[in-house]
């Protein structure tokens, strides 16, 4: 048997070499490329899942209808932005591409600074939180230094002001902001549902009972969030299963190999939109009376 154990920190090593304070994008780009590809999709993926239980988010969520009607192909559409301005960064190419389209989707709705901050606040901690809990190792401190960089980099590209100076004050403006605005409001609710019902069809969760998907989705909730919703609180024994097996998953992902290659979001089974490719330009939602190229129409 192989021992890998020699080099499986290697890209750790690699990240430990940069300074986060200017090189926080290739940082970022390591842990979610190389080091945590799938945890890095699953706790951004329940990042977007807490913003709806603020009222003001999971009501526009809900009118919209777009993570209703559409929520695989907004699924997708969040993916795929967010990875073009990883990959290429947010000042050229498919990256200021994707960065535009972000900031022309979000212009296109009222939406206050506070709420931009605790959205951009889920991405910073939750991943933190999760790795904490689940990784096959927590984030260094560098990784969390960066990640925080990252986000207030790209926060200031979208035009929010006051951002949080470090990851432990978005965490604690995303710990505050919860207990301040979450509660239940029907839209955000029929947003959580539809997106449940979405991971319900993800690879391997479309082999179990779409209930089973319901528990385990219920399980990884905490508390607060699980009342603004209105969901049960899980049975404490399914909930421990649950929660134990994806810290063992984590214990025997840490004894593979490093990656050699990239995996980015967009190449994740969830993202099915798209089987013959896509135009950036062309990805989201436009506002009314506009077209996909940016041009106005009567």
């Amino acid at each position: 048997m192989v021992n890998f154990r020699s080099n499986r920190y290697d890209i750790l090593k690699k990240i430990e070499s940069l300074d986060p304070e200017t090189e926080y994008r290739e940082i970022y780009r390591l842990m979610t490329t190389y080091e945590f590809p799938w945890d890095m999709n699953q706790a951004l993926s329940f990042a977007l899942f807490r913003t709806y239980a603020v009222p003001t988010i999971g009501s526009l969520l809900a009118h919209t209808g777009e993570l209703i009607d559409r929520v695989q192909k907004r699924y997708d559409d969040t993916v795929i932005v967010l990875d073009a301005i990883l990959e290429h960064g947010p000042s050229e190419g498919d990256g200021l591409t994707a960065l535009r389209r972000m900031n022309q989707m979000h212009n296109a709705y009222n939406i206050s600074n506070s709420d931009m901050i605790y959205v951009l606040s889920t991405f910073v901690v939750t991943p933190i939180r999760w790795m904490d809990d689940f990784g096959w190792r927590a984030m260094s401190a560098t990784e969390r230094i960066a990640a925080a960089n990252y986000y207030r980099d790209l926060g200031r590209r979208m035009g929010i002001r006051d951002l949080p100076e470090t990851w432990k004050d978005f965490s604690n403006f995303l710990d505050s902001y919860e207990e301040a605005n979450f509660s239940i409001d029907a839209g955000g609710t029929k947003v959580a549902e539809s997106t449940i019902e979405l991971f319900t069809t993800f690879p391997p969760n479309q082999l179990l009972p779409k209930s089973i998907v319901y528990k385990m989705s219920y399980a990884l909730m905490d508390e607060p969030l699980l009342k603004a919703f209105g969901f049960p609180t899980p049975n404490p024994i399914f909930k421990t299963l649950v929660r134990n097996g994806l810290k063992l998953r984590g214990k025997l992902v840490r004894e593979l190999p490093p990656r050699k290659e990239p995996r980015w979001p967009r190449e994740m089974p969830q993202v099915r939109s798209y089987p013959n490719g896509f135009d950036i330009e062309k990805i989201g939602t436009f506002p009314p009376h506009q077209t996909s190229s940016g041009e106005e129409v009567e």
